[in-house]
């Protein structure tokens, strides 16, 4: 566990770094506002009021429409620009996160843990009390369940009681194992606001900057623009971090289930098969010994 929780902090840092190191040359060297300060004799000047054509008024009413039309058609396009990096950086890690998930929904299920199959032979062959068979089958099977009875089996010849030890400590052992898996979605959770609050803070100095080499007029569209991608990149990082640490609080509960489940099926297997054993053991000694013939 705790080498577990020493990678997933690297992991994180180094995350981190990459995003600080991605928005900072971002911002110095590739989207830096450039502010050009407007000439005097380049003012706009009031325009004379001209009569409206009458010919071109249907025309105008359909402009405004159309380019309406193309701005909503150019969002995704926008808010992909506007990302930047950071954004990048953003957009692999919920992919990583959505792989994590569904790998994990389909491992950390009871039917993997205890195959339905392999219940059913096992009980089976305890009707039977083909003991040797039901041993042969936890050994050829890898999963949670064979691991529990296994390390029971292991050490039931001294006593029930050190039987359900060794289990424990197996039980424990894996358990730091399924944890292990789910360790990521705490990193992402951890780390999304924070490359979140990094773009915020790189679209903050950008807008900021363009208010401080603005020498004649500030241009709203540059500040607006910067502000937009400290709100745009900030909400990515939110939108990653919280179904992040969702899944993490389901997959943690959902280990915690499955393992005591399966630590439970193990106890009473083992349980059966020690009075079992007990009572094979009982009759032999209970049956007369053998007439002997006579000569």
């Amino acid at each position: 566990m705790i080498g577990s929780s020493d990678r997933s902090k690297r992991l994180a840092w180094l995350v981190l770094l990459l995003a600080m190191t991605a928005g900072s040359i971002e911002s110095l060297w590739i989207t830096t506002p450039t502010v050009v300060a407007q000439d005097e004799a380049g003012e706009e000047e009031p325009a004379e009021d001209k009569p409206a054509p009458k010919k071109g008024k249907k025309k105008d009413d359909k402009a405004p429409a159309a380019e309406e039309g193309h701005s909503e058609e150019m969002v995704i396009l926008w808010i992909i620009r506007i990302s930047g990096s950071i954004g990048v950086l953003l957009f692999a890690l919920s992919c990583y996160f959505i792989a994590t998930v569904s790998r994990l929904f389909i491992e950390l299920r009871p039917i993997v843990a205890m195959p339905p199959d392999l219940m059913e032979d096992i009980k089976q062959k305890m009707e039977k009390r083909e003991y040797k068979g039901v041993y042969q089958s936890i050994k050829e099977k890898d999963c949670l369940f064979c691991k529990y009875a296994s390390s029971g089996l292991a050490e039931l010849s001294a006593g029930l009681a050190e039987a359900r030890d060794a289990m424990e400590r197996t039980a424990e052992v894996q358990v730091v194992e399924m944890e292990k898996k789910i360790s990521m979605l705490a990193v992402l959770g951890s780390l999304g606001p924070m490359i979140g609050l990094l773009g915020t803070l790189k679209g903050m100095i950008a807008s900021f900057m363009v208010i401080a080499r603005s020498d004649a007029g500030i241009k709203a569209s540059e500040v607006a623009e910067a502000i937009s991608e400290a709100l745009v990149i900030t909400f990515e990082g939110v939108a990653l971090s919280v179904p992040a640490i969702f899944f993490f609080a389901v997959f943690k509960n959902r280990v915690a289930s499955i393992s005591a489940t399966t630590m439970f099926a193990a106890d009473e297997f083992v349980r059966k098969l020690a009075s079992a054993a007990k009572a094979a053991a009982g009759a032999s000694k209970a049956a007369p010994p053998a007439a002997p013939k006579a000569s």
